[in-house]
């Protein structure tokens, strides 16, 4: 085998040049993942001069991580993994094996994978990254939605699914813990994170770099285990349990390492309930549902004493108030252009105040009364514009989406 983690005495040239490849590779990625920031005058300089990116872009990405940065930084971890590489075989060419150094090496992968597994398991388990569909999102012709936008809806969809997809990335994360369960975890995370990867590249979620070197790493570890995985699964021959080797025989020290990850793992799986629910709490829609909470559809729109028609051409006419979240609201005008707005709502007095988003000097001052649970009527002023608008509160059963649940029988698809 290339790769094992058992002893031996003499490894391959082969062995030699994977080993010291992929060390150095994975750990300058994973230093560079936090630091590679620091080094933004350099790395533009390469960007720029040697790979011939003439547009500017910033170091942060805006949340993308497939940004132009993050590609400079992967050219040069991989140059500079090459170039260590090299110059390791150069300066120790008779080297006969590297257990040890591979064995912390995994170590590191193993601690990077499950954190990064429970991250992303918790986040899905508890609604945080995807979320239900907003009020936006509803009304958005389907045309419209970016690739990614649909992917993060159909994900945030079904809170079951994301639970499911978020407990498989936790129990791959899990199972890393221990050495005998990990190539099982292995197996799993690259099943997820496959997964993951090809909604990643189809969907043109900007996360496509992380996930596959997440991939590559499980993979490494589970090749070190491939040979017994296909005796039993492919072959269906016998294997023999595996000789695991320690550079530290302590039985001392592997007890007090036993007892260590006894003790983390529930403090892992309790912080990320805990990080999680709380989390949940932040951004649930229940708890942060303002006093007009709904979509709120324009009936009548009367300015200046003009009742306004609903011409799709209009460009100032509200079609919908949308009031989803405690200080936010959202106009979408008759051409389907979205204003966010910044909201607040006196219900003592009646009163309503909405500034534009980049700005609180602007504001719009309403009063409002509410004759029905359903009927909403603002009046005030625009600039100089007298306005008075009826809306009507649409019902959130009107959309399948919140309507149709589940069914164990169904006697046709219903497929719209």
């Amino acid at each position: 085998m290339l790769l094992s983690q058992s002893y031996r005495e003499v490894w391959s040239l082969r062995s030699k040049l994977i080993f010291r490849f992929i060390f150095s590779y994975f750990l300058l990625y994973i230093l560079l993942m936090f630091t590679s920031s620091l080094f933004k005058t350099p790395f533009k300089w390469i960007g720029k001069s040697l790979l011939g990116f003439s547009y500017d872009f910033d170091v942060s990405g805006y949340g993308s991580g497939d940004n132009t940065y993050a590609y400079i930084t992967l050219f040069v971890n991989f140059v500079l993994a090459v170039i260590i590489t090299f110059s390791w075989s150069v300066l120790k060419p008779n080297r006969k094996e590297y257990n040890k150094a591979f064995y912390w090496f995994l170590v590191v992968l193993r601690v990077f994978i499950i954190l990064a597994m429970l991250l992303y398991g918790f986040v899905k388990v508890f609604q945080i990254q995807f979320q239900p569909p907003s009020f936006v999102k509803l009304l958005q012709p389907l045309g419209e939605f970016s690739p990614m936008g649909l992917a993060w809806t159909y994900m945030g969809y079904s809170k079951g699914f994301g639970m499911f997809a978020g407990l498989m990335e936790i129990l791959g994360g899990v199972l890393l813990i221990w050495r005998r369960t990990a190539t099982l975890g292995a197996f799993i995370v690259i099943g997820v994170m496959t997964q993951v990867a090809m909604m990643n590249l189809m969907f043109d979620i900007p996360v496509k770099l992380f996930s596959i070197h997440l991939i590559l790493m499980a993979s490494i570890i589970f090749m070190t285990d491939i040979k017994r995985f296909l005796s039993v699964f492919i072959k269906n021959k016998s294997t023999e349990a595996y000789d695991f080797y320690h550079p530290e025989t302590s039985k001392s020290y592997h007890k007090t390492i036993s007892i260590i990850k006894k003790i983390i793992l529930p403090i892992l799986l309790i912080a990320g309930c805990v990080l999680g629910y709380l989390g949940q709490l932040n951004i649930s829609d229940q708890n942060h549902r303002p006093a007009l909470y709904g979509i709120w559809e324009t009936k009548t729109f009367i300015k200046n004493n003009d009742t306004i028609p609903p011409l799709t051409t209009d460009s100032h006419r509200w079609r919908y108030l949308l009031i989803e979240r405690k200080g936010k609201a959202v106009v979408k005008t008759m051409t389907d252009k979205l204003v966010r707005h910044t909201f607040e709502t006196d219900t003592t007095e009646n009163k309503i105040s909405i500034y534009s988003q980049y700005s609180i000097k602007d504001s719009l001052n309403f009063e409002f009364d509410l004759p029905k649970p359903n009927l909403l009527k603002l009046w005030g002023k625009i600039e100089s514009d007298s306005i008075f608008v009826t809306l009507e509160k649409k019902d959130l059963n009107e959309f399948p989406l919140h309507s149709r649940g589940f069914n164990w029988i169904n006697e046709r698809p219903y497929n719209k």
